[in-house]
């Protein structure tokens, strides 16, 4: 199962690094089109939103994995090692919940503008909401998983804090390696 989700989230970067790409030439295009020959391609700024939408949902999904996600872990950090499961267990059923609030929400928004046409493109408004369908449904597995290795004790001590405290003392860490000192008021 681990295998199969680190194979779709390569594939979701790939699809991420493409609507990126996508998004740059329609808009990087459409303002060479507006000031160089007064015209425009007119679906440009729809597209270009929709890309975004979709490449923050599936953006997401590929930190969740990666447990990329910024979190302050000082508490968790100084409890022992059962209290550091139970935070993690407790996260990620509270998590589950959310996706699944998030699923609901998502499906029937997608459900009631189904029929509801973009206004330059034409095409349906669910494209919008599917995002968060297809969000709600990767985040489920992927935090299934990680509460399965939790409880059935796959996971070691130093994967018990699944958060980044902030992007600067990551860097630090690569930069130093990871048997530098941790920072000052950090126990090792």
């Amino acid at each position: 199962m681990t295998r199969w989700v680190d194979r779709v989230c390569r594939m979701l970067e790939a699809v991420i690094g493409f609507m990126l790409a996508v998004m740059v030439v329609l808009v990087f295009g459409n303002v060479v089109l507006r000031y160089g020959f007064n015209s425009g391609i007119t679906v440009s700024e729809e597209v270009s939103r929709w890309l975004f939408i979709w490449m923050t949902f599936l953006g997401a999904v590929v930190a969740l994995k990666e447990h990329g996600h910024l979190g302050v872990d000082m508490v968790v950090q100084k409890l022992p090692a059962s209290g550091k499961k139970a935070c993690l267990a407790i996260g990620h059923i509270v998590m589950l919940y959310i996706v699944w609030l998030l699923f609901q929400g998502s499906l029937a928004q997608a459900r009631i503008n189904w029929d509801v046409t973009a206004p330059t493109t034409g095409a349906s408004m669910a494209i919008v909401y599917a995002a968060g369908v297809v969000f709600a449904v990767l985040a489920a597995v992927i935090l299934a998983l990680d509460l399965y290795r939790l409880l059935s004790g796959q996971l070691s001590d130093a994967d018990l804090v699944m958060v980044q405290e902030s992007e600067e003392a990551v860097q630090l860490q690569q930069i130093l390696g990871e048997n530098a000192a941790p920072p000052p008021g950090r126990a090792p």
